[in-house]
């Protein structure tokens, strides 16, 4: 396995992976498959190569021992965003996206083709993407901007009262009701300089094509990264799965529903460390599981695990090459005239649920857009000095520095 520069692993490659019956062939009748445009194909694979770059940036930037995220929740964000971008901006979304060969309109028309057959693909399967966009009341927002958004991306446009606390409610509750109250007070407060919130919202819920018998659930240990074993449930079954076994890895596919979606989970190698593993595999490796699986009888012992994940995406995409848009380089003069936006910060957070019936999971997306600059508005929201004097002589009688504000 060559070392690349866009790595990732596995988990939940439903979030951006078409028909992944069409990866590991189980053997079983498939799905009636996606019919997309004649431009949709590049973006899969362009979202592809995001997700696996995106992925490897968050693992080698975190220090959690779970981590999960949603590219699809990611690229539906930022794509509503991309169609404010211009200039060196835009080409930074471009590049980080991969839409380097595709026009804006191939790209927009491509999102709602793909998102209107991922949530009708399987009658078993509860799946949802919802998109919003907020902004600030009285902003002069672009007409063009928030008409291609709910055309291509059936986003939710509202104007909303920045500088009521009530505000946050309003943007927090869209995104529990969108995510069956999985994302809950996801977004924390609402600066003074704020101009506008792009959000994404998705929610997924399926049961096993072949569930797991819960008499045959167990306890045992699991092996630890850093060393030492935690007692977890195992889950186990026996049946036909898309099964491969190659020299630094094993890999399984099991269906949901009527297997339209499923989940491929990937073991490395007992001598190879997973963040060693998600170092180098890659979208090339990804590819090759069509041709290098086949339908076996295979037993699989699976932990059962729920978690939530929240990740500021700032830092990734930026060392993916997005850092113009968070600067005060950016160009977003596509979304207003009035004021001069940068992206602030894209907060990214999940959930999942993985048991015996099935797979229960959600992620939401905010794209937060503020104004580089506001009048006298001051935010101290990093380390700062403070003076205390007397003002008829100029006596100084405190001086200090606040790096880490604490109260007590």
């Amino acid at each position: 396995m060559r070392k690349r520069s866009n790595p990732l692993i596995f988990i939940l490659i439903f979030s951006f992976i078409v028909g992944s019956c069409d990866i590991i062939n189980t053997g079983d009748t498939p799905p009636t498959p996606v019919e997309l445009n004649y431009k949709a194909a590049e973006i899969i694979e362009a979202d592809q190569q995001f997700a696996f770059e995106l992925f490897g940036e968050v693992c080698s930037l975190s220090t959690e021992e779970n981590i999960m995220i949603s590219p699809l929740s990611v690229s539906y964000a930022l794509g509503m965003t991309y169609n404010g971008a211009e200039g060196t901006t835009r080409d930074a979304f471009e590049n980080v996206l991969h839409f380097e060969e595709l026009t804006r309109q191939e790209v927009n028309e491509s999102y709602k083709d793909l998102m209107g057959q991922l949530v009708t693909l399987d009658d078993q399967v509860e799946f949802t993407i919802a998109n919003s966009i907020w902004y600030r009341l009285g902003a002069n927002v672009l007409d063009s901007f928030i008409t291609t958004n709910q055309d291509y991306f059936d986003a939710a446009v509202e104007e909303l009262d920045f500088s009521d606390p009530a505000s946050v409610d309003v943007i927090n509750d869209w995104i529990a009701e969108q995510t069956n109250d999985k994302i809950k007070d996801m977004l924390d407060q609402i600066p003074g300089n704020a101009y506008m919130y792009l959000v994404n919202a998705i929610y997924f819920n399926a049961e096993w094509k072949y569930s797991f018998d819960k008499n045959d659930t167990f306890t045992g240990n699991f092996n630890l990264a850093g060393g030492g074993t935690e007692s977890v449930e195992y889950m186990q079954i026996e049946e036909p799965f898309g099964y491969t076994r190659q020299e630094d890895y094993a890999a399984v596919e099991l269906p949901y529903g009527d297997s339209a979606f499923s989940m491929v989970a990937i073991l490395p190698s007992a001598d190879i460390p997973i963040d060693t593993f998600i170092a180098l595999y890659g979208q090339e490796e990804w590819s090759k599981l069509a041709a290098i699986s086949s339908p076996q009888e295979v037993k699989v012992v699976l932990p059962k695990f729920k978690y939530g994940f929240k990740s500021l995406l700032n830092d990734p995409l930026s060392e993916l090459g997005l850092g113009v848009a968070f600067s005060d380089a950016a160009d977003f003069s596509s979304i207003t005239r009035e004021v001069a936006l940068y992206i602030s910060r894209v907060i990214h957070q999940t959930f999942i649920d993985v048991n015996e019936e099935g797979t229960e999971a959600a992620a939401a997306t905010i794209v937060e857009m503020r104004e580089t600059s506001i009048g006298n508005y001051m935010q101290f929201d990093r380390p700062f000095l403070y003076i205390i004097k007397e003002n008829s002589t100029g006596a100084i009688l405190f001086m200090g520095k606040v790096g880490r504000p604490v109260y007590e």
